[in-house]
């Protein structure tokens, strides 16, 4: 009897996680699991940490590029809880093949870059996800960055992405996170987000220097030397 009503219980629970995910779902992903999962961190971003943010002003098709500061684990969700289409991270592969988690990036089509190695292998398939009309988001300063440390430089990777696929860029500025600094802290700790979104920036028809400079003034990032 106690049995069957812990199966009851487990089944029910699952339904309506199942039922709220598919209601908070504003992404179509392609696949339910994938719809399922979206709108349950929309939820977790908006209720949980309380999350206030700018619509990223995406276009309803074709290639784009959102490109964010860093500063937790927490900040892929914000993005994803920002967006109405599906979005494609390129994360760092020590983060990507985390215990516990690749199934997670795998699901949500993220993208493995190798930060010690070469990136080629990362580009091509970015490049590739952006010649089929997707979103593809990263992170220009590399890893988590701490408040303590001093302004790193941004990575060329997102003027190159732009340059040969003609995708406008979407700066974002996240903010207010309580673990910030952290990896699961930020995901964990309860916090104040905000996420704030900037006008795309045509980098395809500018030069590295420019495009990286005006990439910096909108995620407050002071570059140097680049």
């Amino acid at each position: 009897m106690l049995i069957s009503f812990l199966m009851t219980l487990i089944v029910l629970c699952i339904s309506s996680l199942i039922y709220i995910g598919l209601r908070a779902n504003e992404a179509d992903w392609g696949s339910i699991r994938s719809n399922i999962l979206d709108g349950l961190l929309r939820i977790f971003c908006k209720c949980y940490h309380r999350l206030r943010f700018d619509m990223i002003p995406l276009p309803e098709s074709g290639p784009a590029i959102i490109a964010s500061n860093h500063i937790s684990g927490l900040d892929p969700f914000l993005i994803f809880a920002s967006c109405k289409r599906p979005v494609h991270f390129m994360i760092a592969s020590n983060q990507y093949y985390r215990f516990g988690l690749t199934w997670l990036f795998k699901l949500g089509g993220c993208i493995p870059v190798d930060m010690e190695g070469r990136s080629d292998g990362a580009i091509r398939t970015a490049l590739k996800a952006l010649e089929e009309g997707k979103v593809v988001a990263l992170f220009p300063q590399g890893g988590i960055h701490r408040a303590h440390q001093p302004r790193s430089r941004l990575k060329r990777g997102v003027h190159k992405l732009a340059e040969l696929s003609g995708a406008p860029v979407y700066p974002v500025r996240i903010s207010n996170v309580r673990g910030a600094g952290f990896v699961a802290k930020g995901v964990i700790l309860r916090g104040e987000a905000r996420l704030k979104s900037f006008a795309p920036i045509g980098c395809a028809a500018m030069d590295r220097h420019a495009c990286l400079d005006e990439l910096a003034l909108c995620l407050k990032i002071h570059e140097h030397g680049l």
